[in-house]
């Protein structure tokens, strides 16, 4: 299938973005914690097909993001809506439809972390067999910067780690426009601190028991993030629930080179359904 064009057709606000036409029946949610504008490409690569909102989560708790979305939905969107999450925003959009079923019509996980904490321990072990001596020397400094009270501006640091990081998460990507100069270290360490707790007390899995809605899973098979740590646990808690793993694909299906085209497609015939 030919890869949607990709046009923006709305300038950014604070906190939303708008493509294609009213009405707005689907809404993608970015990644991070703290990463906002970064499936930018995606939202408008949708948007010949669907009016599409892409929220900005600016709350420093897990409660607060589900409000703000919340709102942004009731606002602007056709209810109930597709939600489409990319990695933390793959979580916030299953708290969601958790929370308001009713708002939600299909719920797309793409590139999910993994729901269980027996699935996570290897992850950044994954990224740092990707690095080279001289990346993996920037990781540590990186990281000790950002773990340094005294340093300020770890806004600067923590956008160097993403794009670090990216680039590990990656199989072999287009050159991408996503905004990483907006990320944010203090919304990424207070929002991961609460959402850590509650993959490992089991809460966020037991959260699906209350989703209503299908609920579909796309992955990378080369994702540092286990494609198996989504599937499994959520196969045995949601009744209508499919998964796809995409070959050579990493953390960013809609950009790689070898996978884009077959995820546009099951990003389409799901929204479409």
């Amino acid at each position: 299938m030919k890869k949607l064009k990709i046009t923006e057709t709305e300038k950014m606000s604070l906190k939303l973005r708008k493509y294609g036409t009213f009405p707005y029946k689907t809404a993608v949610i970015h990644g991070g914690p703290g990463a906002p504008g970064t499936v930018a490409e995606l939202a408008a690569g949708l948007s010949d097909m669907t009016g599409v909102l892409e929220p900005f989560q600016t709350a420093m708790s897990i409660e607060g993001q589900i409000r703000e979305l919340k709102d942004t939905l009731k606002d602007h969107g056709e209810l109930p809506v597709t939600l489409a999450g990319h990695s933390w925003g793959a979580w916030l959009a299953f708290m969601f439809a958790a929370r308001y079923p009713t708002y939600v019509k299909k719920l797309i996980l793409i590139a999910s972390g993994p729901f269980e904490e027996s699935y996570a321990s290897h992850i950044m072990q994954k990224r740092l067999e990707r690095l080279n001596n001289d990346e993996i020397e920037e990781y540590l400094e990186l990281s000790a910067s950002m773990a340094n009270p005294d340093v300020k501006n770890k806004d600067y640091f923590f956008t160097r780690y993403g794009k670090l990081i990216s680039n590990a998460d990656s199989f072999d990507i287009v050159p991408s426009g996503k905004n990483l100069s907006g990320l944010r270290y203090d919304h990424n360490k207070s929002i991961w601190k609460e959402a850590s707790y509650l993959r490992k007390s089991g809460k966020l899995l037991d959260m699906g028991k209350m989703i209503r809605c299908p609920v579909v899973a796309v992955h990378g098979n080369y994702d540092p993030h286990p494609f198996e740590g989504v599937k499994e646990p959520l196969s045995k808690t949601i009744d209508d629930f499919r998964s796809f793993l995409l070959d050579k694909c990493g953390h960013y299906p809609w950009l790689e080179k070898n996978a884009a085209e077959e995820f546009y497609h099951i990003m389409v015939e799901e929204i479409a359904g």
